[in-house]
């Protein structure tokens, strides 16, 4: 039978240090725990194999970060089993049992762990920056801090989904076009390596004086059935020295200043920025969080080199003591109903409760604008397609027509 060590805290305080024979490190918690102590740590018998489960590792499963909606969920639970007045250590110890994303349930293992052994809750979950990002651990401390830490886990979870709820939308949205253009793509390429040769070699037999657009389209399959590997090349280029160009700092900056230039797009990119800014930085302050360590996290979740340049700017106005809505103003990205929301907030002490209120509205700007984006592309996209077919068979079919006209004279 393997030997564990392990390290335990007695009711005193005092670490005790010892060993003890067990088939599994599960059995040798619950004997520790039945008596009472406090796991410091228990490490596996050397050379030995390890047998518990929870400690296995799947790959591309346990090492997978999980995504937002798995982490909202846990956040939601959490914040009712700890109002529910479950202690923490015990309701983490539930919700490991029942998360289905195994990367996570590792994860919440290690943190109940790191909890049982006395470490803060935010502190356990700073180790897994992958899972937990800067703004939760924040929030999470603000509320360990003030006693209030299931109504801040509560605030997390909403945020989370209606973060969710606008990604998913954005998503929707986008996803019909990406379809039928890649619809449009794949038939054309068919059309043209396929169908133009065939016509092509038949109008070059009977002699036929081609017009320009059948002219150009042979030539363009021509060039597709000889060139392909070429465009593929082309095109796998193009994407590295866009992402490179995008790794850079200035151009950061240039593609996201473009991005909100864009007609329609820029519009819906600007609305969402200001939605995420105003909702994340009132969560902060609402929870607790000093303004100048908000706006440094907020920041970092802008995701935009414009976005997160006039928050750095505003961050360094209010370090001085000025207000932080002049520095706004002053921005391109933030219209002036938002500053002087932002000014009343500030003037009046209720800055949380205004960047809620302009949170709420750009949401529905935001939801607005999808809808009417998404209204929008679906003829678009169908015009699109019709019209490359209708190029295509017109190409193939207008010398046909010149070819039975001198035929029937």
């Amino acid at each position: 039978m393997p030997v564990f060590e392990y390290r335990v805290r007695d009711r005193s305080g005092k670490i005790l240090k010892s060993q003890t024979e067990a088939d599994t490190i599960a059995q040798v918690r619950d004997s520790l725990r039945a008596k009472g102590l406090l796991i410091v740590d228990i490490k596996s018998p050397k050379g030995g194999m390890q047998t518990d489960l929870n400690d296995l590792k799947i790959p591309f499963l346990s090492d997978r970060p999980p995504g937002l909606k798995p982490i909202a969920i846990f956040s939601k639970q959490l914040a009712t089993l700890i109002n529910a007045g479950v202690p923490l250590v015990q309701s983490l110890t539930i919700l490991q049992r029942q998360i289905e994303h195994k990367g996570l349930q590792n994860v919440v293992r290690k943190v109940r762990n790191d909890v049982e052994a006395g470490t803060p809750l935010s502190e356990a979950i700073a180790k897994f920056p992958k899972v937990f990002n800067r703004l939760y651990i924040n929030l999470v401390r603000a509320g360990e801090t003030s006693g209030t830490l299931d109504s801040v886990l509560e605030r997390i979870a909403e945020f989370q989904e209606k973060d969710l709820a606008t990604r998913g939308k954005i998503k929707s949205a986008m996803t019909y076009p990406v379809i039928v253009l890649v619809f449009a793509l794949l038939i054309t390429y068919f059309l043209l390596t396929t169908i133009v040769p065939q016509f092509g070699g038949m109008l070059t037999q009977l002699g036929a004086e081609l017009p320009l657009l059948t002219r150009v389209l042979m030539a363009m399959s021509d060039f597709l059935k000889t060139k392909t590997i070429v465009i593929v090349l082309i095109v796998a280029a193009l994407v590295f020295a866009y992402r490179y160009y995008y790794s850079t700092k200035k151009g950061r900056r240039v593609v996201d200043d473009f991005k909100l230039k864009i007609p329609v797009f820029g519009t819906l990119i600007q609305r969402s920025a200001i939605a995420s800014f105003a909702r994340t930085f009132g969560l902060l302050i609402n929870s607790g969080v000093n303004i100048i360590e908000s706006l440094e996290i907020t920041k970092g979740t802008a995701n935009n080199a414009i976005v997160e340049d006039t928050i750095e700017n505003a961050k360094n106005v209010v370090m001085v003591g000025e207000q932080m809505s002049g520095s706004l103003a002053a921005s391109p990205v933030f219209p002036p109903m938002v500053v002087s929301m932002v000014a009343i907030g500030e003037e009046t002490g209720a800055l949380d409760t205004m960047l809620a209120k302009v949170a709420d509205f750009y949401d529905r700007e935001v939801e607005e604008a999808i809808e009417g984006l998404t209204a929008a592309i679906e003829p678009i996209m169908i015009v699109f397609l019709g019209a490359i077919v209708g190029l295509i068979v017109a190409g193939m079919f207008l010398p046909m027509f010149s070819i039975i006209s001198a035929l029937s004279k």
